[in-house]
């Protein structure tokens, strides 16, 4: 009878796993998530990502976990985190001894992130409505005569601006006289 090493059971089990798509190997995860390998690679190092496991050949392989955490990482970048400040973050998390407290360093930390989501948010309306504004007045920029100097435009008489002042994002771009 030849018995196989629990190794190569492993190694076989990682294979028929990666066939029925259990398991990816990294260009297979590039692809599924969009990224490049090389990002992969980097997040590898900066110990974000780890495979599943390895084949006897060395290629990673990388399961639905993989997927979470890419996105958790694209979502810490999206807030501004660098890879270097989301695995300082990981090597903390990794550093509480007890789930209740890491869970509970997860929360405040999702909580402050919210805070800044929402300040970003009200900024971002306030720099709608200045567009909008700007855009209102600048529809009404059609009575000028094509020849009118551009000097012109701080000063302009056009009934069609009656609704109101210049909005500050217009009369900004204007020459001091």
């Amino acid at each position: 009878m030849n018995r196989r090493s629990p190794a190569a059971d492993a190694i076989q089990d990682a294979a028929a796993r990666v066939r029925s798509g259990e398991l990816w190997r990294v260009g297979a995860l590039a692809e599924k998530t969009g990224k490049t390998v090389r990002a992969l690679h980097l997040y590898e190092e900066k110990g974000l990502l780890k495979p599943a496991k390895r084949t006897k050949g060395g290629f990673r392989l990388y399961d639905e976990r993989a997927l979470l955490r890419v996105q958790w990482i694209d979502r810490l970048q999206e807030l501004g985190f660098s890879l270097t400040d989301a695995a300082e973050f990981l090597d903390d998390m990794r550093d509480e001894s007890s789930g209740p407290a890491a869970m509970l360093a997860l929360k405040s930390f999702y909580a402050s992130k919210l805070a800044e989501t929402r300040t970003a948010i009200e900024r971002l309306q306030v720099l709608e409505g200045e567009l909008q504004d700007s855009l209102d007045y600048l529809a009404a920029c059609t009575g000028c005569d094509d020849h009118t100097p551009r000097h012109a435009c701080p000063s302009c008489d056009s009934g069609a601006h009656d609704h109101g002042p210049v909005p500050d994002m217009v009369a900004a771009v204007h020459d001091p006289g």
